[in-house]
């Protein structure tokens, strides 16, 4: 779809998109937001992968080359809609995702790492929001993630400084699972998608839809509580879960069906 956004499959069950705007130090423009968002909506791997080319991860909105007659809306228009709709459906895919962080992740290049459900990030890496030293009030919907990711003292500690954390600060206040060896990182990554991409797809697409409603509601309606009654339910009867009952007991790789 672009060359900036690349797709390729490193181990089976697993689609890896590499940003790879080097020019630009991993910015996001709108043809890598565009294509982002396609990919998240038609690709069906049992694991996503993100990342960035070359030592950076992303540097965040591509507003740098705007002109100051139309920064106002140009700037506006990037961040409202393209990169709020490509977010949105990375958030959506029904499988996990999984961010490596191979480089620096800066301002919504950030954003994009923390929207994945789990998030690898190299030692060498830094992690940080600069909009209170760039003059932007960041969009709540982008707020909030980092809420939810990290909590709201750390969201402002993240907001209201400006810093870059190294990676090792990153990952113990929660915005990274692990950090891996600048070398090692690639491999890890796929490791874990390999890994993740083996397990039962009914299940995957289950328990992120579970955990994605509990967490987006403080308390769930009625209709919102059935509906994931029922999703539990429904496994028991699912092929899925039999095929893993008897791999298990067989001592045997299950040959899941997604159903």
């Amino acid at each position: 779809m672009t060359e900036k956004l690349q797709l390729d499959e490193p181990a089976e069950g697993v689609a890896r998109l590499t940003i790879s705007n080097p020019e630009r130090r991993g910015a996001l423009d709108h043809e890598i937001l565009d294509a982002l968002a396609e990919h998240a909506r038609t690709l069906d791997a049992r694991c996503l992968v993100i990342r960035g080319s070359g030592d950076v991860f992303s540097a965040g909105y591509d507003i740098g080359n705007l002109s100051e007659q139309e920064f106002e809306e140009s700037a506006e228009r990037l961040v409202a809609h393209p990169f709020h709709d490509a977010l949105e459906a990375l958030e959506a895919y029904r499988y996990p995702v999984i961010a490596e962080v191979n480089g620096h992740a800066i301002g919504g290049g950030l954003e994009l790492a923390i929207t994945a459900d789990i998030r690898l990030a190299a030692r060498g890496v830094k992690m940080g929001m600069p909009p209170a030293k760039l003059g932007l009030i960041y969009g709540h919907t982008g707020l909030q993630r980092f809420i939810d990711a990290v909590g709201v003292p750390r969201t402002k500690e993240l907001f209201l400084t400006g810093r870059n954390l190294p990676a090792e600060r990153a990952e113990s206040i929660g915005l990274v699972h692990e950090v891996v060896d600048d070398a090692e990182l690639e491999n890890a990554a796929v490791e874990l998608a390999a890994e993740v991409a083996a397990n039962a797809p009914l299940s995957m697409r289950g328990n992120k839809h579970a955990i994605d409603t509990l967490n987006s509601f403080s308390r769930l309606t009625p209709e919102q509580e059935r509906e994931l009654i029922e999703l539990r339910e429904s496994c028991f009867g699912s092929d899925d879960f039999r095929e893993g009952i008897a791999a298990f007991a067989e001592k045997r790789k299950p040959a899941w069906k997604g159903r």
